[in-house]
């Protein structure tokens, strides 16, 4: 799919992978609309690049039907959806204090994986009814963002990882239902990656970290994940796969 003359809608757009992402498909020549629950942040990168901005948080479904008719009514129908939203998560099945944390598990699945689902949804629905883009018959495309962590969740990671983990296994059920409407769906599976949740990190947790991965033995950079979302877009046979994007890292349980 060429990206110029699209319209694309990012998740999570207002800061890390979601940010560099909608930087780069408005760079390639896409109209974006910049989701993100934070009003200011989606405001600032809408600005900057000519974008409209939508404060939404994924996990409300009215809220995200509204949003694709706002999107659908000012810009057209998104034919480049990213899932970038999602909270980064942390804290052991059984804490010491004893209490169980089953809200903050209930928390992880419903901004990580409802809210994607919720996302793809709304936009196979608005794709599907689009005319054609292409001689192959193709609509639009979805991504979402799963994580290393789904396959290997470290001592801590059981929401999270659950919540990647249902990501990556949506993907294909997803995109051989979808196929029959011309929309591919994808997953894009991250390491460790330089976003708000790695810049807290003290130096030697940070050096750690980076010690443990093969090759490019440091974090990656937001817009690499933009270039893989690019790549994607742009080939037409990648199609309901989960992409793992972490300098051959695996994780240790802890």
């Amino acid at each position: 799919m060429e990206i110029s003359g699209q319209i694309a809608l990012v998740t999570g757009a207002g800061s890390g992978l979601g940010e560099a992402t909608a930087r780069r498909l408005a760079a390639a020549g896409a109209r974006v609309a910049v989701v993100d629950r934070g009003a200011e942040a989606a405001e600032r990168v809408a600005d900057e690049i000519g974008g409209l901005a939508i404060a939404v948080d994924v996990s409300d479904n009215a809220a995200v039907e509204a949003a694709f008719a706002e999107v659908a009514s000012k810009l057209g129908t998104p034919r480049i959806v990213v899932n970038c939203a999602g909270i980064g998560t942390a804290g052991r099945i059984l804490p010491r204090d004893g209490v169980l944390p089953i809200e903050a598990f209930e928390r992880t699945l419903r901004v990580n994986l409802l809210g994607s689902y919720i996302v793809l949804s709304h936009a196979a629905r608005l794709m599907s009814a689009a005319e054609p883009l292409d001689a192959d018959g193709a609509r639009g495309l979805i991504v979402n963002t799963a994580s290393v962590a789904y396959q290997d969740g470290q001592i801590g990671q059981a929401a999270y990882a659950a919540s990647k983990g249902g990501i990556a296994s949506l993907t294909l059920p997803a995109a051989r239902e979808l196929a029959r409407f011309g929309i591919r769906v994808m997953t894009i599976a991250p390491g460790l990656f330089e976003t708000a949740m790695s810049a807290g990190l003290p130096p030697e947790a940070r050096t750690a970290l980076e010690a443990g991965l093969p090759f490019p033995s440091r974090m990656g950079k937001p817009d690499e994940f933009a270039l893989l979302v690019q790549q994607i877009v742009e080939n037409p046979l990648l199609n309901g796969e989960v992409i793992r994007l972490d300098s051959a890292v695996r994780l240790a349980p802890k």
